[in-house]
């Protein structure tokens, strides 16, 4: 479940806000069941193919070629997420630190988003992205999942706290943003240039599909159904988690909703204390979720570079260095967490959840051509094909625009 949940939870709101209430719980729960099915695939291959990782099932269906693309994406997607949760970090952070404060501390160096996070990403990222097993992120996840379900908690609750139309509090007089009642009412189908983000953005929110094969080989007495039973629990739990803090959080902010939720809590809730406390929680459970996503991003740099090598500790040091240098590069130079969220999701994470499982069981499956599962892998590559590709033609037009 950590490894589905992470930043994409404070970007889904902005989604229903440009899709609709309908039309987003239709999208959501469509891209909740292909992943649950894809997962289904994966593993099922698993088990005919006796591979283990998912380049290696890269290289069982279409060679090394293979098993480059599958490795090169998913080292693309692996550090769009990382970058996109110390994003959030970098932004969120240097803000909940000023609200413990008064007075004006803007000048110090705890107030500085960029310093917070290298120092952040060399005393806590890199030591346990160092871990030799993924196995041992399992108490550091549950805890981060508890605060992913006190995040969503705090949406319910705040949804009341803040009135609608929307106002601004300033020292002894308050501001209105909005007069028009229209505007307080939920819409339920809405959609605009900004909606192109909405499948990526989802498709990066379910994609546990790298760190699904990694889990499963550590397993004591690994089995593909109850492997499956506790991935489709996982996903249906992050759904019903996305659901309703998206639900709630639209309905708090109608249009006004920022393209990462918490903004939009600093702007009208500045100094409340449940609201700086949920904001370090997930701060917390966002950093504590980075370490877990290097383990198949490094797994994929070795099997490109270093597969005829035995373990090596130096470069195991070194590639996790590499891997945090970039992130951290990126989380300092994208403007805009949408951007991510939508690039990423339209190219490596359709590729992952969609394109990759449903063509390598097209490849690999004995099954007849017209059996159900095959018929269902080729609709997840149909249906990732034209996402992926019509979802990144808008935001690239989109961008054209701007």
């Amino acid at each position: 479940m950590n490894a589905i949940m992470g930043s994409g939870i404070l970007g889904l709101a902005y989604v229903m806000a440009n899709t609709g209430v309908f039309g987003f719980s239709f999208l959501l729960l469509t891209v909740a069941l292909l992943a649950s099915y894809s997962v289904h695939l994966l593993l099922s291959l698993c088990i005919q193919t006796a591979v283990t990782s998912y380049e290696d099932l890269g290289l069982f269906a279409f060679g090394l070629p293979g098993k480059l693309v599958v490795a090169g994406t998913i080292i693309i997607q692996n550090i769009g997420a990382m970058s996109s949760y110390l994003l959030i970090i970098k932004t969120e952070l240097p803000a909940a630190i000023a609200e413990f404060l008064t007075g004006d501390y803007s000048r110090y160096w705890y107030l500085d988003g960029q310093t917070l996070l290298i120092i952040i990403c060399v005393g806590i990222v890199f030591p346990l992205a160092l871990l030799p097993k993924i196995g041992f992120l399992g108490y550091t996840s549950g805890l981060s999942f508890f605060f992913m379900m006190f995040f969503t908690l705090v949406v319910i609750i705040k949804k009341w706290s803040i009135p609608c139309p929307l106002t601004l509090n300033y020292v002894e007089k308050c501001v209105q943003i909005s007069n028009a009642t229209d505007d307080c009412k939920p819409k339920l189908f809405h959609f605009s240039k900004e909606s192109a983000y909405a499948l990526p953005t989802m498709a990066f929110s379910f994609l546990c599909h790298t760190s699904i094969l990694p889990i499963y080989c550590e397993l004591q007495s690994p089995s593909k159904k109850r492997m499956q039973n506790v991935t489709n629990t996982a996903i249906a739990f992050s759904f019903l988690i996305y659901f309703i803090s998206a639900l709630f959080g639209y309905l708090t902010f109608y249009d006004k909703v920022e393209s990462e939720l918490l903004k939009g809590y600093s702007k009208y809730l500045s100094h409340d204390v449940v609201v700086m406390t949920v904001k370090l929680c997930i701060l917390f459970a966002v950093l504590l979720t980075v370490p877990l996503i290097h383990f198949p991003a490094r797994k994929a740099v070795t099997m490109i570079f270093f597969s005829n090598f035995p373990f090596s500790w130096a470069r195991h040091f070194l590639i996790t260095l590499a891997l945090n240098i970039i992130i951290i590069l990126l989380a300092i130079y994208v403007p805009d967490i949408r951007n991510v969220f939508g690039v990423v999701g339209a190219s490596t994470s359709t590729c992952l959840i969609f394109i990759f499982p449903g063509l390598f069981y097209l490849k690999l499956s004995r099954e007849d051509f017209l059996s159900w599962k095959k018929f269902g892998a080729f609709v997840l590559l149909i249906f990732g094909i034209l996402v992926g590709n019509f979802s990144l033609a808008l935001i690239i037009f989109d961008w054209i625009n701007k």
